[in-house]
């Protein structure tokens, strides 16, 4: 599991449960905790990532 932002790779195959999961153009996305913690206002009012 990699991050779609930052490339950081999970320790797992699995996204650990502190990472995001973004559905955007019917494609599934995983961003880690800080990717997430840095973008949560844009991931709340659900903009896809390329306006972040």
């Amino acid at each position: 599991m990699v991050c779609a932002r930052c490339d950081t790779a999970a320790d797992s195959e699995y996204a650990p449960p502190t990472w995001v999961c973004s559905v955007e153009n019917g494609r599934r996305q995983y961003f880690c905790d800080n990717c997430a913690r840095s973008h949560i206002r844009a991931i709340e009012g659900r903009l896809d990532s390329p306006w972040w």
